[in-house]
């Protein structure tokens, strides 16, 4: 028997219902946020991951479905969204034209890691992007857009902070926490002994408790921001405080993709075991640069929807639609054709096959019908439909052509 591959997961029967409820709920917040859906290639060149997620990211160093194709390109599939839509952003020459720009989108990603509890080879993601506001209101925006469509699913959440810097004050943090790395090398683990040399920051994302021990005292970027970035944090703060959204300071949350720069953010939740981060995002004003377009600030976030099934509770169903049935092989044309006639408007099911009244009761309750239509050998000889209100325990029989 073939089995689906390590790490690669069927979404079907309740999971499916939860993973198209979340799809309604997020893309219905986001549009009233102003976003516009966007939607990208599964397929991208690597080189445009290893430029804009980092060489020092696992996903480049260990991560990436990668491979040559037959036209001798070097590609992967994406493993993650944010490059993609800015890749867009600026074969479109958005970047030129400037002015604000929103997208939302969702869908596959892929990473090559160990498959392990909370985490799949080939994922799904929601995420929003947000290209010309350099204003931190709109990075409050998209956190109070994540916080929106946790309440509306009834998914408890804590939120982390912390700002990244800038170019004026990384440096000298970045020098500071070398000298601090040098001194505690010998006990770092191999990937934050590489870190270290290619992108320091990201030691302190590690989730190897000795490394956390090890930087326990390491210092802080919040301490180091320069006059515009901490302004900018202060007034993150002070918006998130005004509507109500609680946080805390997280010094050590520095996401573990290099593109991201002052405010950085993630949603956590408790009931999901040790792999707690639910969504995160923060500010990328660099990345259209690195890309090759015209310098654009921007902010954005992902979800990972896998992660949260387990926490969505569906509303209770109501019963919708008709369940068509015959007790006559001969009315089976008959409640084809009506049935094709009721699709226009709702939902419709049909059983090919003559059977009881009673089975196909059991039918009907088990699409979870409003209806159950039926014809026997009299109303077929009465051109006439037998009706049952299951909501309302209620039976009729029906002129079949005003049906």
């Amino acid at each position: 028997m073939i089995k689906a591959l390590r790490g690669m997961k069927d979404i079907f029967f309740e999971d499916s219902q939860k993973f198209t409820y979340f799809i309604e709920i997020a893309s219905s917040v986001a549009k009233r946020y102003g976003f516009n859906y966007i939607e990208n290639p599964l397929l991208e060149e690597t080189a445009l991951f290893k430029r804009s997620v980092g060489e020092s990211s696992d996903i480049v160093n260990k991560e990436m479905y990668q491979f040559i194709d037959k036209g001798g390109n070097d590609v992967c599939l994406r493993p993650e969204g944010t490059a993609g839509v800015v890749r867009s952003f600026i074969e479109k020459k958005l970047d030129r034209i400037g002015g604000n720009y929103k997208f939302f989108y969702y869908g596959m990603m892929f990473r090559y890691e160990r498959p392990q509890k909370g985490r799949l080879r080939e994922f799904h993601q929601f995420g929003v992007e947000s290209f010309g506001e350099q204003s931190a209101y709109e990075d409050a925006n998209v956190i109070l857009m994540v916080a929106d469509i946790l309440k509306e699913l009834d998914i408890k959440f804590k939120l982390k902070i912390n700002s990244l810097g800038c170019m004026q004050c990384l440096p000298e943090f970045r020098d500071s926490l070398i000298k601090h790395l040098n001194d505690i090398e010998s006990g770092l683990c191999e990937d934050c002994k590489r870190r270290k040399k290619q992108n320091p920051i990201r030691v302190l994302d590690c989730k190897i408790s000795s490394c956390q021990d090890l930087i326990i005292n390491a210092p802080k970027l919040v301490d180091k921001l320069c006059t515009d970035c901490d302004n900018d944090f202060e007034t993150l703060k002070k918006v998130l405080k005004d509507n109500g959204i609680e946080f805390e300071i997280d010094t050590k949350l520095v996401r573990g993709l290099d593109y991201y720069n002052k405010s950085a953010f993630e949603f956590i939740s408790n009931d999901i075991g040790a792999q707690s981060a639910i969504a995160g995002g923060g500010r990328y004003d660099k990345l259209v640069e690195y890309l090759g377009g015209k310098t654009t600030p921007a902010v954005g976030f992902a979800i990972g929807i896998e992660r949260l099934l387990n926490l969505i509770k569906l509303p209770e169903s109501k019963r919708e639609g008709i369940y068509f049935g015959a007790l006559d092989d001969n009315a089976i044309n008959l409640i084809f054709k009506k049935a094709q006639e009721k699709r226009k408007k709702q939902k419709v099911t049909i059983e090919y096959k003559r059977k009881s009244l009673k089975a196909h009761l059991k039918g009907a309750d088990k699409f979870n019908a409003k209806y159950c239509a039926i014809i026997g050998e009299d109303e077929f000889k009465n051109s006439t439909i037998w009706v049952k209100n299951l909501e309302e325990s209620k039976e009729e029989i029906l002129d079949f052509n005003k049906f």
